[in-house]
């Protein structure tokens, strides 16, 4: 476990030296190493092909649009298909037809 504070005050705890510290379980399902590994694939070819200024060396969370993406290739190991809002339904929810379907503040 390291403890970093940056020169303005800001500081995070890093698990692990920052590698994924839930693949650290010896139990793990195959399901979860799938979701983490493509999160973490289309992360690294976001930042390899967004212009050199976008990002700064900080942390960032994965637009929703990516995490939703990367749900929807795994709903067939549920058997889960889903179905597009109806007009009526994206503006009564104020949503996109086609997503994302959470705020960028929502937290699972």
């Amino acid at each position: 476990v390291d403890h970093i504070i940056w020169p303005n005050g800001k500081r995070i705890v890093l698990l692990a030296e920052g590698r994924l510290a839930n693949l650290c379980c010896s139990s793990l399902p195959s399901f979860v190493v799938s979701v983490t590994a493509a999160t973490q694939a289309l992360a690294l070819i976001e930042l390899y092909n967004a212009p050199h200024h976008r990002y700064k060396a900080d942390v960032y969370l994965l637009p929703k649009k990516m995490d939703e993406y990367v749900a929807s290739l795994h709903l067939p190991t549920f058997d889960a298909h889903l179905t597009e809002l109806t007009d009526e339904q994206a503006k009564y929810l104020g949503l996109n037809k086609v997503g994302p379907f959470k705020p960028n503040y929502y937290r699972y």
